[in-house]
């Protein structure tokens, strides 16, 4: 599979679940990803670096001109840690933790994300309303109470399982 290919479906993907989520300005949109997964691999054994930065930059494209936070998750190797902008950390007051990733410990997405975010931070804990779990990462913990799973057209990103979820109001 090519990063075009990677690209087009991760962008199909984020945009159905901004419009099914109703995402607005300034809420939180959590991505949790496995480019092992994507490529064919095993979570966490076959990472790629460009399969991340592919991922993320596609994101960061979609949802930085409508105001949207992205949030990256990290692997549990740092205790699911999420890469967000400095911005958010301090507009939210998050607790920001002092780790930086690596391919094998956060992964390719938080690489991606300290590579194309302005001013990325790694926080501890985050409540976003919506995300993508992209390789069966386990993003529930990041998102508001009450979840409902969002259920995208495309069901794979790459070799990659795909989930998503949204909050609503209790």
């Amino acid at each position: 599979m090519s990063l075009k290919e990677i690209k087009d479906q991760t962008k199909q993907v984020v945009e159905e679940i901004l419009e099914l989520s109703n995402l607005q300005k300034s809420q939180i949109f959590v991505l949790g990803l496995s480019s092992s997964e994507v490529i064919g691999g095993h979570i966490g054994k076959n990472s790629s670096l460009e399969v991340g930065e592919a991922v993320v930059e596609t994101i960061l494209d979609i949802l930085t001109p409508k105001g949207i936070y992205l949030a990256v998750q990290g692997c549990e190797h740092l205790n699911r840690a999420l890469v967000v902008e400095r911005e958010l950390a301090i507009q939210k007051d998050l607790e920001m933790v002092n780790v930086l990733p690596t391919l094998h410990a956060g992964g390719s997405g938080q690489l991606a994300a300290f590579k194309y975010m302005k001013d990325p931070v790694e926080v501890e804990f985050i409540t976003a309303q919506a995300g993508v779990d992209i390789g069966d990462t386990a993003i529930g913990m990041h998102i508001k109470h009450v979840q409902v799973p969002i259920r995208p057209s495309l069901r794979e990103i790459g070799q990659a399982h795909v989930t998503a979820l949204a909050s609503v109001p209790n």
